[in-house]
């Protein structure tokens, strides 16, 4: 049974070593504001809607060759605002891992102090997608740097990523493709969109261009990384309403897919153990 087409992403929620040094990265460099802190945990966003949750686990490391967060994407809501981000990147001098045109979206990646990687991005309007054999075309194609940093307002002080930024979509690594495409596709419910990169899939829910990137790229086989690591906790995935929340946790139960019941929905994992909170309430808490 697929997915509404009006799915959303909540926020991702990581774990860190120093939540002062995070916090102050995810302020200062990546644009967004602290709306609350809860204990060890605090609460990032733009506008509205908070995107990242970061909770401190000191000594937590990084192990590399595991499943987990691939990165996670920032959606914002025009080039303006693209723009806007790139010179701030430029003005601080942050390093960056690479930059570019996928058709669907302009794109920009970096990563946070540990590790954990990032995508900040603009859509183009789905009027200018094309598709072939009824797919959204996708490619890796140079980035306009000049055209997009020419949208920006030279010599305005930025505030942050504006209200309206979303977490547009999550990529994740997966031990196996088969297994997790299985268990995406056919009990969670999105739609195969793109399989034309080796080792990886792109799936979505109405017709995006994804809303889920799967790859292997960390080696097949990749086991999920131990409760220590760095990195993903859980990202969540917000359904329009108690009626398809409830549909899917009987798909999940029919499997035999275990879960964990939560505030406002419930906690399950992937078959390479990463974590996704289903939920239909917006105003999520950690778990």
């Amino acid at each position: 049974m697929p997915l509404p087409d009006n799915i959303s992403l909540g926020y991702v929620h990581l774990r860190v070593p120093d939540l002062s040094r995070s916090t102050l990265f995810y302020e200062n460099i990546l644009g967004l504001k602290v709306s609350r802190q809860d204990g060890d945990t605090v609460y990032l966003g733009a506008g509205e809607n908070d995107l990242v949750a970061l909770t401190e686990h000191p000594g937590a490391s990084y192990y590399p060759r595991r499943s987990g967060l691939y990165h996670f994407a920032l959606l914002v809501p025009s080039r303006r605002d693209l723009g806007d981000f790139l010179r701030n990147l430029v003005e601080n001098k942050t390093p960056l891992q690479g930059f570019a045109d996928h058709l669907v979206s302009e794109a920009i990646y970096l990563s946070d102090p540990d590790g954990n990687g990032i995508e900040v991005y603009r859509d183009r309007p789905r009027t200018d997608w094309e598709y072939r054999d009824g797919k959204i075309k996708m490619a890796t194609d140079p980035f306009d740097f000049d055209g997009v940093i020419a949208q920006s307002q030279v010599g305005a002080d930025w505030h942050g990523l504006p209200g309206g930024t979303t977490l547009g979509h999550m990529h994740l690594h997966v031990g196996d493709l088969q297994s997790a495409s299985a268990f995406y596709q056919d009990l969670v419910g999105f739609d195969l969109i793109n399989a034309d990169y080796p080792g990886a899939r792109f799936l979505s829910a109405g017709g995006y261009h994804h809303h889920l990137g799967i790859n292997t790229w960390n080696g097949v086989g990749a086991p999920p990384a131990p409760e220590d690591a760095v990195g993903l906790r859980y990202f969540s995935v917000v359904l329009p309403g108690e009626e398809p929340l409830a549909a899917l946790r009987a798909r999940l139960n029919l499997a035999g897919t275990q879960f964990k019941e939560r505030e406002g929905g419930f906690l399950a994992n992937d078959p390479s153990g990463n974590g996704i909170k289903f939920t239909c309430q917006r105003d999520q808490r950690s778990v």
